[in-house]
């Protein structure tokens, strides 16, 4: 699996439709960056910059997607390093590892600033058409 949700929130998320199970929420996100493919366990391939940030709020879901409501920040990264992947959290550190999903290859020097604009982290679902 090179990006997608985890199996734990999935297996969850289908007990939660299918078997009346209630589902346990795992927000807000925390997201980590990544240098390559993040594994199942979304443990592989951990940037350099180690710092989860906060995702923040998402707008309200439309046709199974939706997007960041604030920009997500690294100021002064540690390592120059380029990042490739993300990793959604349910906390700023430990915490259950919720999905994973690529990014545009971003290249940054140690001391740079990191950015994802407001709207640029996209989450979805395939949904039926």
């Amino acid at each position: 699996m090179a990006a997608g949700i985890s199996a734990t929130v999935g297996d969850a998320l289908l007990a939660s439709i299918l078997n009346s199970t209630a589902f346990t929420a795992y927000g807000p996100a925390y997201v980590q960056l990544h240098t390559g493919a993040p594994g199942a366990a979304g443990t592989a391939n951990i940037a350099g910059e180690t710092t989860r940030e906060s995702a923040g709020t998402f707008a309200a879901p439309s046709g199974g997607s939706t997007t960041n409501n604030a920009a997500i920040n690294w100021t002064s990264v540690s390592t120059s390093e380029t990042y490739t992947y993300i990793t959604l959290w349910s906390a700023a550190s430990s915490g259950t590892f919720i999905a994973s999903g690529t990014i545009t290859a971003s290249a940054v020097t140690s001391g740079d600033n990191f950015s994802i604009p407001i709207g640029d982290a996209t989450v979805s679902i395939p949904v039926a058409s």
